[in-house]
């Protein structure tokens, strides 16, 4: 792995690791927080990259309208579903249900 895209991912896995617990992002919201709009899916990749991190959240983050997308990467095809119900955020047929009101926007909350 290059220096460039070792260094976005933990940069990606610091952004996570700042979802306050009840909350969701996309992973457009992140790429583009970190200057790399259009990345969404090298944030997806740091995200799998993520899975033998307990300390990362990944299950807080979505796709841009609130989809489940990245939960066949989990260890049970629910356990993305079960971690967000146990925090307080529902979610309905893979979908986070009042997903504007959940959405952490860390171009906004990291001002």
């Amino acid at each position: 792995m290059s220096d460039s895209k070792k260094n976005f991912f933990e940069d990606v896995y610091e952004v996570v690791k700042l979802i306050p617990e009840g909350r969701v992002t996309s992973y457009g919201a992140i790429a583009s927080y970190l200057g790399s709009k259009g990345s969404a899916r090298m944030v997806g990749w740091a995200l799998i990259a993520s899975q033998p991190f307990t300390n990362i959240p990944a299950h807080r983050v979505v796709n841009r309208v609130g989809m489940l997308t990245g939960k066949q990467h989990f260890e049970a095809s629910n356990a993305m579903q079960e971690r967000l119900k146990q925090e307080g955020v529902k979610v309905e047929n893979d979908q986070v249900v009042d997903f504007d009101k959940q959405f952490w926007d860390p171009a906004k909350e990291l001002m």
